[in-house]
Formats: structure tokens, C-alpha cells, sequence
């Protein structure tokens, strides 16, 4: 999970060409747990219609030579460090971790699902940490008189993707809570059955009606249901506390936004990471 902000030079002109929603102003200040003025960019790019749906409903993201429909996450074009290689999408990482590089980012589908079941596989390097976000909304916030956009977790929770066996965040957290699959620094993912580094694996999240459960390789390991006061609860308990992060507690515990809405994103966290067999079925 980064921490750092993605900062995208071209926010005002998007934001001029997109409709956008607002939310709170800062009440005082000097009161740190207040949320501060923030902006929803809205901008689908992809018309659902016009790709391609197998025999059992699901929707072709990937067609396995191309990014047509991904963009980077505040962006027009997908960052360069994404390609497709061998029929996978494939993140180049870095090597600066959270910091992305000149020519990261996160990776986002350019069209906001509801109620869905995403089905993928992802292969991590060794010691390589990513994820997969849904229901993300592109939030900006003004930063020196400038609209500059807010990291893609602000808003989104994150399925993760670790090589448990080599990186140091499978030790940390609660109970396991930052190992693949588990939903992040929130729950963990039960049973735990990851393959190695260098392995591909199944992932599956459904979302229907505020109900989650994700998915690997072919069990399911873990379920719970958003806009609850059990949701409210476990954001209070975690990093994303209303304390620690005013408005990273406000888009989550609203997750998705008015219309329960959000992206399906890929995290550039600066390791070698691939994905393939990106499908999804609307469920509603």
C-alpha cells in the first residue's frame, strides 16, 4: 500500500472537461481530524458494449495484446512502465517502491462498475508487493493553489498481492491482514493459499449490494459488507482512521461514492507484477 500522492500536472484541464462531484470543506483548520475540500473526478472512457462477453457473461478488460480500455490512474495514456508481455499485462517496478518512478503509476479500467464479479489471474515477483483496487473514485485536492490528485487507496479498498514468503509487509499488521488476498490492514484472507512468488494465482472479487468477497484460487477466504457500521468500525481500527486520515475515512466509509461506484485498478508499488484473464460479470 503506497503512501505517497500521485500528482498529475494535467488535473485542471481534466477537470475541466469532466463532471465532477465535491465534498466537505475543512470546518477549522487547526482540527486535524477535519475533511479537507476535495473534488470526484468522473471520466469513462470505455463503452462496455462494444467488448467482447463469453458464454458465461463475463466481459473481456484484457485482450491479451493490448491496454485498450487501461489508463494510469489520473491520467489520459497508461504510464510506459506497464506493457504487455507473453499475454499478460505487466508492471516493470521500479525499484523505488512507493515512489512509482518518472514513468509509474497505478493502472486503472476506464469505466466504474457496481455491482460485479471480477475474475483475474496475477503472478508477483520475489519480495514484490501490488494489489488490485475497486470501487476507486479519482479524488483531487488543492495542494498550493493547484488541483492535484489523491492516491488511489484514499478511496478504495485494496485486495492484496504479495510474495508472502520474502516481503516484510506479510509480518506486519494484525493477524496476518497484509498477506495476499487479504483485504488490507483490515482482514485477512482465511485460508491463506498463496502460491510462490513466480506462480500464477486466481483472484476473484464480487461485490453485490455493499456485500464483498474475495476470492484465490478457487476458495474463498474472506467476506464482509460496506456502508455498515461494522465497516465504519474496522476503518476507525485501521490506518485509515477518521484521526490518522480525515478524508481517507470519509471516501471508504462511503465507499464508491453516491452511486456505490467505483474503478478496478492495479497497483504500481514498484515490483515486477502480472496480470492475465482480466474478466468481469455485472451482476446488477
Amino acid at each position: 500500500m503506497k503512501k505517497t500522492l500521485l500528482i498529475a500536472a494535467s488535473a485542471a484541464l481534466i477537470l475541466a472537461s469532466c463532471g465532477g462531484q465535491k465534498g466537505q470543506k475543512t470546518a477549522n483548520a487547526a482540527d486535524s481530524s477535519a475533511t479537507p475540500e476535495y473534488q470526484v473526478v468522473n471520466k469513462d472512457t470505455v463503452n462496455l458494449s462494444k467488448l467482447p462477453v463469453d458464454k458465461d457473461g463475463f466481459i473481456t478488460l484484457f485482450d491479451g495484446k493490448t491496454l485498450t480500455g487501461w489508463r494510469g490512474y489520473g491520467m489520459d495514456a497508461a504510464p510506459k512502465a506497464w506493457t504487455v508481455e507473453d499475454g499478460a499485462i505487466k508492471l516493470k517496478g521500479s525499484g523505488t517502491g512507493e515512489g512509482h518512478g518518472a514513468n509509474g503509476g497505478d493502472l486503472v479500467f476506464s469505466h466504474r462498475f457496481k455491482n460485479f464479479q471480477l475474475e483475474l489471474e496475477y503472478k508477483i515477483s520475489k519480495g514484490g508487493n501490488s494489489g488490485i483496487f475497486y470501487l476507486a473514485q479519482e479524488v483531487t485536492t488543492k495542494k498550493d493553489g493547484k488541483d492535484q490528485f489523491e492516491p488511489i487507496f484514499i478511496s478504495a479498498p485494496e485486495y492484496q498481492v504479495l510474495d508472502n514468503a520474502n516481503h516484510p509487509d506479510a509480518q506486519l499488521g494484525k493477524d496476518g491482514d497484509r498477506q495476499a488476498a487479504s483485504l488490507y490492514d483490515m482482514i485477512p484472507a482465511k485460508p491463506q493459499n498463496a502460491k510462490p512468488f513466480g506462480q500464477w494465482n486466481k483472484a476473484k472479487i464480487m461485490v453485490y449490494e455493499g456485500t464483498v468477497v474475495h476470492g484465490q484460487n478457487d476458495q474463498n477466504v474472506l467476506e464482509y459488507h460496506l456502508w455498515t457500521p461494522k465497516w465504519t468500525q474496522m476503518l476507525q481500527a485501521s490506518k485509515f482512521s477518521k484521526e490518522a486520515w480525515p478524508l481517507a475515512f470519509e471516501l471508504l466509509n462511503n465507499c464508491g461514492g453516491k452511486n456505490h461506484e467505483g474503478y478496478i485498478g492495479l497497483q504500481d508499488h514498484g515490483d515486477d507484477v502480472w496480470f492475465r484473464n482480466v474478466r468481469i460479470k455485472i451482476l446488477k
